[in-house]
């Protein structure tokens, strides 16, 4: 991120955009982080259903009897190839989930990183002002005095208007 370079330091305006997008950022990170924790969650349920199914097949290949052991096969196999379809599936839904994972710690590592430097940066340029706020003398305006310019000798500011021995800017007249 760069930003424009002021008198004393960046601009502000931008600084703070960034840390607002920086924020926006961080919350998309984290509901894409919650939807992939979403995903396990189905791929989960998947495998416990799957399970239950395997434990149905056997329930009902205990109670065969000899003429319907052929239809027991064919059921097996069946039972067989969908768990391993929710097998490679559930694998494929785990890499997902791991480059997922992966992307959004790298994104919020980086703009953790982003916004530390913008902040660290914010925090220079407010001790740079402190420091030259330290510098500044003030002289004071005696206290029976309406306003500063009013206590400036030969001045007719707020006395009628302006000063009397001005001119007017050129065609103003």
């Amino acid at each position: 991120m760069r930003f424009s370079v002021v008198e004393t330091g960046y601009d502000q305006r931008q600084v703070d955009s960034c840390l607002d997008e920086l924020g926006i950022r961080l919350s998309r990170l984290a509901a894409r982080a919650q939807g992939a924790a979403g995903a396990t969650r189905e791929w989960d349920e998947i495998r416990e259903e799957a399970t239950w199914l395997s434990g149905l097949l056997q329930r009902l290949d205990l109670g065969d009897t000899s003429g319907g052991r052929h239809t027991g096969d064919g059921a097996r196999r069946e039972a067989a190839d969908l768990r391993a379809q929710a097998r490679a599936e559930l694998a494929e839904a785990r890499e997902e989930a791991r480059q997922v994972r992966e992307r959004a710690y790298a994104d919020a590592v980086q703009a953790r990183r982003d916004f530390e430097a913008a902040l660290y940066a914010r925090r220079r340029r407010e001790a740079r002002v402190d420091e030259i706020l330290s510098q500044v003398t003030v002289d004071q305006v005696p206290a029976d005095t309406p306003t500063a310019a009013a206590g400036v000798p030969g001045s007719r500011v707020g006395v009628g208007g302006q000063d009397a021995g001005a001119e007017q800017p050129p065609g103003r007249r």
